[in-house]
């Protein structure tokens, strides 16, 4: 989203997708970088967000007057009508104004400066119900409550909380009969305020935002002229889990009283929630958005810091991996990178559990062990792989039942072909796109339609692999689980070979960071928090691999730092929301770097010695490094075990010959040798090569012309005439 700074150099502002890191989202220049006057060129800048993913027709405008210029000779119109009566030079010393009522689509900016060369912009209105660059909505999506229209639209609402003297939680406060035990709080710059927040409910994209912060109702509060107690920096929550959803649900609770208290906004949405809305494309859409109303509300940020754990440590990663800029630093906790590289191992587990806990499917003289299960599913506890797939609804799975969409109209291949395909693929098929007629089905064929690209594949793999050759797993082990393992059809039933992906699917699942491929993460500062996974199915092992992908795409993971402990998936019981304000260290320190070099080295740069890796005894205390390392241990998955990278995220391998000279010194018998052969007709993975379809994401893509997505290209900005 827009914070108020994207530095890619000194001052820039606006600048294509190119000129900056990794295709970071241009934004505002910091207000409190510049002179109040400007003494170089006029501009029109849009605060709110890019002009041209502007949406619910409002945007909160500045027109940087060179010096000379006199204010009150500067006329503003829209569309050719005046618009001059919304702008004046405000007592921030900016010329700012905030558009209201814009039309759908493009409109003309211009502004005329008498003595200076005057400016027009183009900006672009979208609806308050979107999308906006997500491409088309999925489809069906039922309002919860009241609706004004198809796309869940409705009046926000507002209330006031407040603490009391007398401590506990919040309460009401009633603006008309003010209560007087109204405690007081210090934020982080040293402000002491009333303790009231302002909560303000409402729906953009068809689904719920909330946005908190210190406000006392007898204040003015203006974009120019936020509440008193505002630090102009702002916290995003997640949810947890990953879901496929096709109706509303509520925005993840934002009232934080420790966060609050010390100055910050909170804000969340709920398709920002894993949970309910498990697209990174759509999940960053949200935040767009709710961040421009923030934005217009209460004035341009500082930075934004996302906060969550599980799904919502996912949202933070693929979010700002794929969409730079729209968090400034991510406190990630019970680390998920993204959703589909995850969805191998979970997809992994549900092949190994359906052959592991049936004796029946083991060939005669096979008996698994302890010790060959753990070489197999690349974790020590056994339920592992149980309580990920039980605790996680299938997302492979079309027919799987998914809240807003009646039981009878969900998707079957025998009885209803052209229901409502609730897996994840077709939650994405905006990015994937459709299967073409020379891969259909017979269900495709019948209903006339492709489904959306499948991005699992297992061709070539050898699970347990490492297994076999250290020792852990026996020949006969090897042999019987790698031919009996198999695959699953593109409608998520098991079947004896083993899958193989649509390249195209496996291609822009790369490419749009849906597998999180790290590639633009180092523009965005991260503290990673972590306990210990007792078979939680949160593996310690996903922080090492976000580490390893940074490492594998910059050479260096600098800008991740570990705060480690002894309380499962959380680490500690202070990390959650100490992390907030280190983070807040951090971003203060890059910055008020003024220098040209990019983003990514002021983060290393600039980090304090204050934020550090840490290990804490649960407590918040700091103890040694060294029993973080023997407490959070990090284990593996299936393909790791089967030779993948500890980056995790091959999506299909590409294929070398099988040999015997491979396994040497393990021999296998002609007819253990024949079985393999069988299942690796092709070759087996060679992970020494990039995988199929790999390569980078590629930052800010827009699905609005279709699958695969296309970058957004240089943001309009504003030109003399």
């Amino acid at each position: 989203m827009l914070s108020t700074t994207r530095l890619c150099g000194a001052f820039a502002l606006l600048l294509a997708l190119s000129a900056c890191q990794g295709g970071r989202l241009p934004t505002a220049e910091r207000a409190d970088e510049r002179p109040a006057r400007a003494t170089g060129e006029a501009q029109i800048r849009v605060l709110s967000n890019r002009a041209d993913l502007i949406s619910g027709g409002n945007a909160l405008l500045e027109v940087v007057l060179p010096a000379g210029v006199d204010p009150a000779a500067v006329s503003v119109s829209v569309n050719g009508l005046d618009a001059t009566h919304r702008f004046a030079l405000r007592d921030n010393g900016r010329y700012m104004g905030l558009l209201t009522d814009l039309p759908l689509g493009p409109s003309e900016i211009t502004a005329l400066l008498p003595g200076a060369a005057s400016q027009r912009l183009s900006i672009t209105n979208h609806p308050l119900g979107g999308p906006v660059f997500s491409g088309p909505q999925i489809q069906p999506w039922t309002c919860i409550g009241e609706a004004r229209d198809p796309q869940c639209n409705r009046e926000a609402t507002v209330e006031f909380q407040y603490v009391s003297t007398a401590g506990g939680g919040f309460s009401a406060y009633d603006p008309a009969n003010p209560p007087s035990d109204v405690a007081t709080t210090t934020t982080d710059e040293g402000r002491t305020v009333p303790f009231i927040v302002r909560v303000e409910t409402g729906n953009l994209n068809r689904d719920q935002y909330r946005f908190a912060v210190l406000w006392d109702p007898s204040e003015e509060v203006a974009p120019w002229s936020p509440p008193a107690g505002f630090n102009r920096k702002l916290v995003i929550y997640h949810g947890a889990s990953c879901h496929t959803e096709y109706e509303m649900a509520e925005a993840p609770d934002v009232m934080n009283d420790s966060i609050l208290g010390l100055g910050y906004a909170t804000m969340s949405h709920a398709l920002n929630n894993s949970g309910h809305n498990c697209n990174m494309v759509v999940q960053a859409e949200a935040n767009l958005m709710t961040k421009e109303h923030v934005i217009e509300t209460l004035g341009d940020l500082r930075y934004t810091i996302g906060s969550g754990c599980s799904g919502g440590a996912l949202a933070q990663q693929w979010v700002a991996n794929a969409y730079p800029g729209l968090y400034d630093g991510i406190t990630p906790a019970c680390s998920f990178a993204d959703a589909w590289s995850s969805g191998i191992q979970y997809s992994d587990y549900k092949l190994l559990r359906s052959y592991l806990e049936d004796p029946s499917r083991w060939g005669t003289g096979v008996a698994w062990d302890l010790l060959a299960m753990q070489a197999a599913i690349g974790h020590i506890n056994p339920a592992n792989p149980i309580t990920f797939t039980v605790a996680i609804s299938d997302g492979g799975n079309p027919a799987r039942a998914c809240p807003g969409v009646p039981p009878e109209m969900v998707y079957d291949p025998e009885t209803n072909p052209a229901g409502v395909r609730c897996g994840l693929a077709d939650y994405w098929v905006n990015v994937l796109g459709r299967r073409p007629p020379e891969d259909w089905g017979p269900v495709e064929q019948q209903i006339g339609q492709g489904f959306a690209g499948g991005p699992f594949d297992n061709s070539g793999v050898r699970y347990g692999l490492s297994g076999l050759m250290d020792g852990r797993m026996s020949v006969a082990q090897f042999v019987d689980l790698n031919v009996k393992i198999g695959g699953f059809t593109i409608d998520r039933i098991p079947q004896p070979e083993r899958s193989r992906g649509d390249v195209f699917a496996i291609e822009r699942v790369a490419r749009s960071g849906g597998s999180n491929t790290a590639s633009n993460l180092d523009q965005t500062a991260i503290i990673d928090l972590r306990g210990p996974d007792p078979g939680a199915f949160h593996d310690v092992y996903r922080t090492y691999v976000v580490r390893a992908r940074l490492e594998r795409e910059h050479g260096h993971a600098d800008n991740q730092i570990l705060w480690r402990g002894p309380i499962a998936l959380f680490g500690d019981s202070t990390f959650v929301e100490d992390s907030i304000p280190a983070m807040s260290r951090w971003l203060d320190a890059v910055f008020a770097d003024s220098s040209d070099r990019p983003l990514a080295e002021k983060i290393v740069a600039n980090r304090p010695d204050s934020v550090d890796h840490r290990c804490a005894d649960g407590l918040g205390n700091d103890i040694p490094a060294e029993i973080c390392d023997s407490l959070v241990e990090s284990y593996a998955s299936p393909r790791i075990e089967a030779g993948m990278p500890f980056t995790d995220d091959v999506g299909k391998c590409q294929l070398r010959p099988h040999l015997r000279a491979d396994y040497y010194p393990i021999q296998f018998s002609d007819a253990q040798w024949a079985a393999l052969e069988a299942v690796f007709p092709d070759g087996v993975c060679d992970y020494s090569e990039p995988g199929v379809g790999s390569g980078p994401t590629i930052p800010w893509l827009t699905y609005a012309a279709g699958p695969g997505g296309v970058p957004l290209g240089e943001p309009p900005r504003s030109e003399a005439f």
